[in-house]
């Protein structure tokens, strides 16, 4: 059982598993430590199981030719992340990356295979978080299209509150990430990221520390989203 018990067992989606599964998935957890910047897997590596942020940040990204990044996502404890190539067995579609000092546990692709092929009705708990992952990239996809650019950088302060699955009850209210990167994920400048984040401020939906974003009204920043989410 690893230490990091209690920081999992908070996690919305982990909280849903059959206590069966939540103690496989414990007992089989290795502690995987990274420096600052260090990666953890890369575009193109093969699939080897599946990993859960428990201290730290994770960042997701995908580079172009150019050498130019694109940041998906910045994911922290207790998040679930690469199911995709558990279910297709294909190379992983991301890098990711230790965005500040961070560990993760690793559940290993032929111990969940063996455990899925036991117990085949839990299939149906990973396609769960699957499906959460699809929600959120068709919302912005759509927030892409339709949605200012206030409602945009809104509604990515909400997933950072909230966590991917959004549910009720998970919400922090401190955000630790850098406007550049804010700005490098919605593809806009950093410049304009602190003009949006500074309106809010006024607004009182939010406070700006030194590196960090505190919501001060969860309720409010629903409402600038409205409909997108």
């Amino acid at each position: 059982m690893t230490k990091y018990s209690a920081v999992v067992r908070s996690g919305s989606w982990f909280k849903t598993l059959p206590a069966m599964l939540q103690e496989a998935l414990l007992s089989a957890a290795n502690e995987c430590r990274l420096g600052a910047k260090e990666r953890l897997f890369a575009r193109g590596d093969e699939s080897d199981g599946l990993y859960c942020v428990v201290e730290g940040a994770i960042k997701l990204t995908g580079t172009a030719a150019s050498g130019k990044e694109a940041i998906l996502a910045i994911i922290d404890a207790p998040t679930w992340f690469g199911e995709i190539a558990l279910f297709d067995g294909q190379a992983r579609t991301h890098d990711a990356w230790a965005d500040e000092p961070a560990t993760v546990l690793h559940i290993r692709g032929q111990y969940l295979a063996t455990l899925l092929q036991a117990h085949p009705e839990w299939w149906r708990e990973f396609g769960v978080l699957l499906s959460q992952k699809i929600r959120l990239a068709f919302t912005a996809m759509e927030a892409v299209s339709l949605a200012s650019l206030q409602v945009r950088l809104a509604q990515r302060l909400l997933i950072m509150t909230q966590g991917i699955d959004g549910l009720e009850g998970s919400s922090k209210r401190i955000i630790r990430v850098p406007q550049e990167q804010l700005g490098q994920m919605l593809a806009i400048s950093r410049q304009t990221v602190n003009q949006l984040l500074k309106q809010m401020e006024v607004d009182g939906v939010i406070q700006l520390q030194r590196g960090a974003i505190e919501v001060k009204s969860l309720a409010r920043l629903k409402e600038i989203v409205g409909s997108v989410v």
